[in-house]
């Protein structure tokens, strides 16, 4: 993400929000795209303040709603054998697991499958194609469609923007002394939980051990004793 995050700064940012919009956009119409790190990317540029967070979040709400409206149209045309052939080119991402799993939560929320999609890899880049080839009513699908963009993209833009903003602020604020001691003690916390962790787990397996091996030094007691 990183290095997604170096490259976008490199480049103007009428040129960042339509990479943004393409990026999602494509992947919203059922081709697996790194949608979600140009977005988390271009909205940390937003708090360097390389770009403006509201063209960032409505880019982003573009691609999204326009994507899965192109993937809906997709899906309804080509049907379960477009999926079948998507299966079969990304299997790592639409295969077949991947399609049953995404019917699955289209069959438990219905239509509220591509609101709450947007925020699940998966469903990200099915519910458009599988919405169409489940024929879904094209309103009922834009309506969430579009709430779930909406929400999808200003919230992670903005929320991503506030986080950015407020740790920049921060690290202003305390001296590299400070930093340095805050680093030390997470990574002290970290070593003492994860030591009790271990001498807990160590305590569950005590019990299962010492009956095993305390039984036969309590009958060669009692047959020494019968001798």
């Amino acid at each position: 993400m990183i290095d997604v995050q170096h490259w976008l700064s490199a480049l103007p940012p009428g040129v960042v929000y339509l990479i943004v919009a393409g990026v999602i956009g494509v992947e919203s119409m059922g081709v697996p795209l790194p949608g979600e790190i140009v977005l988390v990317s271009s909205s940390l540029l937003a708090a360097a303040g390389v770009v403006e967070p509201e063209w960032v979040a409505s880019a982003a709400a573009f691609g999204a709603i326009v994507g899965d409206s192109i993937g809906y149209a997709i899906g309804r045309r080509g049907g379960r054998p477009l999926l079948a052939r998507l299966g079969k080119r990304f299997p790592k991402h639409l295969g077949p697991a991947q399609l049953a799993r995404a019917e699955q939560s289209f069959a438990r929320h219905g239509v509220w499958a591509v609101f709450f999609g947007r925020f699940v890899a998966l469903l990200r880049i099915l519910a458009g194609p599988l919405a169409g080839a489940l024929h879904v009513p094209y309103r009922r699908f834009l309506v969430a469609n579009a709430a779930g963009g909406l929400v999808w993209a200003f919230g992670t833009t903005y929320l991503l923007y506030s986080v950015g903003r407020a740790a920049e602020h921060w690290l202003k604020d305390i001296s590299w002394a400070g930093l340095v001691l805050a680093v030390l003690a997470g990574l002290g916390s970290t070593w003492w939980l994860r030591r009790r962790a271990h001498r807990m787990e160590s305590a569950e397996v005590t019990p299962d051990v010492e009956p095993a091996a305390s039984a036969p030094d309590a009958e060669s007691v009692r047959v020494g004793g019968e001798h």
